[in-house]
């Protein structure tokens, strides 16, 4: 008999119930989004989106900035903390493989949400990963409080790859944000002309 890891409740062979499966795949789905607005918060606005210096053990006034708190809540080590689980769920799945290169928040969450029913059925650390999940989110819940922001919903994406191709994904932002950077194909909308030529190109539907 198998049991979820985390509540005790049987499931049929699987690591995870199907309530803490679902809870899992929420929060791989919100983090990214989380963790932008943890960027936002800690980045102070009446200095618009310069580099955060910090100042510990330098003269003069003590940032305004909790150094701690951006040395163990930032996206930099959500997403660290992501690869390692998919560095070590690919290793599990597929051993043959070499390890994948370092990615994004947002690249890790996806890749293990499209993994997720295999890690369910057959990774041994499911319950381990969806606890440390589950704490990425509360310190980031911390900062953010609750619940968590809803992007708007700015458009479909008007870059143009090397082939010519336009990308066409979703582009949205958080409330407050100055910019947008594209999830599917990285371009990042911050100039005047940026939103216009994203304006422009619009489907009617969408415009």
């Amino acid at each position: 008999m198998t049991v979820c890891e985390l509540c005790g409740e049987e499931t049929a062979d699987r690591y995870l119930c199907q309530r803490h499966t679902v809870q899992l795949a929420k929060r791989l789905d919100e983090l990214p989004t989380l963790y932008a607005e943890v960027s936002e918060c800690l980045v102070p606005r009446a200095h618009g989106w310069g580099e955060i210096v910090a100042t510990r053990g330098a003269a003069g006034p003590r940032s305004p900035l909790n150094e701690d708190v951006l040395d163990t809540v930032n996206t930099a080590r959500a997403a660290e903390v992501l690869q390692l689980w998919r560095v070590d769920v690919q290793r599990e799945r597929w051993p043959q493989h070499t390890p994948p290169p370092p990615a994004s928040l947002n690249a890790n969450c996806r890749w293990l949400a499209m993994e997720l029913e295999w890690i369910v059925d057959h990774y041994p650390a499911a319950g381990d990963m969806a606890r440390e999940v589950g704490e990425l989110e509360a310190q980031a819940r911390t900062i953010v409080g609750d619940p968590v922001p809803r992007p708007q919903r700015l458009g479909t994406c008007v870059a143009q790859g090397e082939d010519g191709v336009i990308c066409g994904a979703l582009v949205s932002r958080l409330p407050g944000q100055t910019r947008a950077t594209c999830r599917w194909c990285g371009y990042r909308y911050e100039s005047e002309q940026d939103w216009l030529l994203l304006l422009h190109f619009q489907p009617r539907e969408v415009a």
